[in-house]
């Protein structure tokens, strides 16, 4: 989404499964229809972190 995004974000969470102890699935942004697949609950997690809290350069670790 673009820096200019409209709040609140919405999204649609749907898990097919729980294999390797962590969820798999699919996250869609009901603003713009765009969809990703996850493959654990930590990636879910990363995809929605990008979308409400962009970067806009690498990524830093935190003390």
């Amino acid at each position: 989404m673009s820096a200019a995004q409209s709040w609140p974000v919405n999204f649609v969470v749907q898990i097919y499964g729980a294999d390797h102890a962590s969820w798999q699935g699919t996250v869609t942004w009901t603003q713009n229809g765009r969809k990703e697949a996850f493959r654990s609950a930590l990636e879910l997690i990363r995809l929605i972190d990008s979308t409400v809290c962009p970067q806009s350069g690498p990524e830093e670790d935190e003390p």
